[in-house]
């Protein structure tokens, strides 16, 4: 990490100052400046009086080529995502630590996939997928500083930086590391991600290249929450243990390990140009190349009771890697009359397992899940009027792994304020492969199932506008929902001893979600609103949310200084109602439906102080200061507890060299 750390370090400062050397030497037709000048003669200083390019320039792009550019002003949204994930997390509940898992408050099941993944889904909230991965066109170096406090001993720190070496080649590279002590004993969170992205098209505009590479270590020491007489002592608000370090845990000796690392490849040659303008008649072939490698571990000292039986005494360690390998080919035409069109056809190789077989008295449980898939499909686009129609469809041609899956989207631009949007998913694969095979020290943490494709169809329509509401509603049906359960231990070490297993739900699951949100103006003084109704009709002994959800921010801003300064500063208030909300399991790192503590809706309450100057954003927040007036004894699952009040503070800042 420290070698990282300081090739990025060396990378950065040796292009701000070449990019400085660059702008010096223009004009004088040397790149190195004037050097006929008589040794000992005193510096001639330089003064570039060329007007900054506007921010407008520095361009940001997706892998769907969607195109945005540098914010740097300082919003209320732009408070809701400072924190450790850099998403809006509204619909999540932290647990005690920064880095640890999340309680889900809502779902989405918009994602789609062909293959099952490793599993292991606690892990994997700040996984960097491929859609989150940007790419650039900048006119100067762009860098961009992330810093906040995290809990006792350590920092939350993201670097970045962009530079176009030539108008038509960008790179960019960043690091992004975490480390928290936490408040409980053996709680520790520490995380390293590096990112290098690169792109290129070439002088003709024929060929075009976006490629990038990942690699995240994601650690966590766990404890299996607190003991039962923690519990009690914890609930009762007893000022004897506002030191949240003495509370006993119900270990002291485990972790938790994903490390993952991608290598990804998109490029398409236009064989037939076409119109330069309108791109009709144009003919591409592409190519999109992943490999991505998952490598998850438990380990523990000694084995917990709580757990059951184990087949080592000591130094348990479970590890499981997982690699997927996937070329897709496509040929594209654009024609204004019929549209945008693609035929794909993609090839998928698989390997999932562990070094060992495990042979029981009931029967031998496999080591190893491998093969190739095929799949076929194509891709649509089309403007028609205001409307905006896309589409994707893909199938495995298996028998081993069928999987298939359709989106459909449709855009209309009802004016300049006011956008509405519809779009259906239906996706069919697997469950993910902890599910169908897993393998632990841990007697109860070994089985091997041939569970049923997991089948779901998911209707969206979203409301965007600036004069109304935003207004987002989800209808989503789920067959053969597959998820983790808690039952009894028959033959467990205690009498608390519990088993975490996997189960298919033989009927369906129906959940509808709607979220709005609105922002009123009175004067210098704002109200933001977020609200969620959540109903679950089918399925609720096994998929459970709670039915509201609040999140109110009532704000003062302004500029001081002779607008030197922009500041914000203000309340948040976030509620949500009772549910039985999942437990947290630490050796597979998943959550579990259980049937132990109801969570009761609490409130939290933030106060924020937030400030930019010039291109510095500053943040300053005093989280859960309700628990001040009233101590904290809430939870976030069984035996976990939700955070106490801290203060918090950090920035964000753009540089444009």
């Amino acid at each position: 990490m420290k070698q990282i750390s300081l090739i990025f370090f060396l990378v950065i400062s040796f292009s701000s100052v070449a990019q400085v050397e660059l702008q010096r030497g223009r004009g004088s037709g040397n790149l190195m400046g004037n050097n006929n000048r008589d040794i000992g003669q005193a510096p001639k200083t330089v003064v570039d009086n060329r007007e900054k390019p506007p921010v407008e320039d520095y361009k940001i792009i997706s892998i769907e080529n969607d195109t945005t550019y540098v914010d740097t002003t300082l919003t209320i949204y732009k408070d809701y995502k400072y924190n450790y994930l850099r998403k809006d997390n509204f619909e999540l509940l932290p647990f005690s630590n920064i880095g640890q898992a999340y309680t889900r408050l809502a779902w989405d099941f918009d994602e789609v996939d062909l293959l099952p993944d490793i599993g292991a889904r606690e892990k994997h909230y700040s996984y960097y997928d491929v859609e989150d991965i940007f790419y650039y066109n900048v006119p100067t170096p762009l860098t961009e500083l992330f810093f906040k406090t995290t809990l006792e001993q350590g920092q939350n720190v993201d670097a970045f930086f962009t530079t176009n070496l030539t108008p038509r080649l960008n790179f960019s590279i960043a690091y992004r590391g975490l480390r928290s002590l936490g408040n409980y004993q053996n709680i520790m969170a520490s995380q390293g991600a590096f990112r290098f992205g690169l792109s290129y098209q070439s002088k003709n505009n024929r060929y075009h290249l976006k490629t990038h590479f990942v690699s995240q270590d994601t650690n966590n020491e766990e404890n299996g929450g607190l003991t039962a007489v923690s519990n009690q002592q914890y609930q009762s608000k007893d000022e004897e243990f506002s030191d949240r370090s003495l509370f006993e845990v119900n270990f002291e000796d485990a972790e938790n390990m994903l490390f993952t690392k991608r290598f990804y490849v998109k490029q398409h040659y236009k064989v037939v140009k076409g119109n330069d303008s309108t791109q009709n008649n144009q003919i591409r072939v592409g190519h999109t190349f992943n490999f991505t490698d998952k490598e998850y571990r438990y380990s523990q000292t000694n084995p917990f009771n709580g757990y059951g039986k184990s087949y080592k005494n000591s130094n348990l360690s479970d590890e499981v890697e997982y690699q997927r390998v996937s070329n897709l080919l496509y040929v594209q035409y654009f024609n204004n009359l019929l549209g945008d069109i693609a035929f794909q056809i993609k090839h998928s190789n698989y390997n999932y397992g562990y070094q060992r077989k495990l042979i029981l008295d009931q029967g031998t449980i496999n080591n190893r899940i491998r093969g190739d898939v095929v799949s076929v499909g194509g891709r649509y686009h089309k403007k028609i009027g205001g409307f905006d129609l896309t589409g994707d469809l893909m199938i495995n041609l298996s028998d081993e792994f069928s999987g298939n899956y359709l989106k459909t989207k449709a855009n209309y631009q009802l004016d300049t304020l006011n956008k509405i949007e519809a779009s259906l998913v239906i996706n069919s694969r697997a469950p993910n492969f902890n599910f169908l095979l897993f393998q632990s020290d841990y007697v109860n943490y070994n089985w091997q199932n041939d569970f049923d494709n997991i089948q779901k169809q998911d209707l969206q329509l979203k409301l965007t506008s600036r004069k109304w509401v935003n207004l987002t509603a989800h209808l989503t049906q789920i067959n053969n929902f597959t998820y983790f359960a808690s039952v009894d231990d028959p033959n467990g070490n205690t009498e608390e001893s519990t088993q975490i297993k996997p189960f298919q739900y033989n009927d369906h699951v129906g959940y509808f979600k709607m979220k709005a949100d609105r922002k009123f103006n009175f004067g210098k003084f704002n109200l933001a609103n977020t609200i969620m109704y959540q109903n679950v009709f089918e399925g609720e002994t096994v998929f459970r949310v709670p039915e509201f959800v609040t999140r109110n921010s009532l704000y003062f801003e302004d500029y001081w200084f002779d607008k030197a300064l922009y500041l914000q500063t203000g309340f948040t208030y976030n509620y949500f109602t009772d549910f039985y909300a999942n437990g947290y399991d630490p050796v597979l790192s998943e959550t579990y439906v259980q049937e132990e503590l109801e969570l009761e809706g609490f409130h939290r309450l933030d106060y924020f102080f937030n400030a930019k100057i010039s291109q510095a954003r500053l943040f300053l927040k005093l989280e859960n200061v309700i628990f001040l007036l009233d101590d904290n004894n809430n939870y976030v699952a069984p035996s976990q507890p939700y955070r106490d009040f801290v203060v918090r503070f950090g920035i964000v800042w753009d540089l444009f060299l």
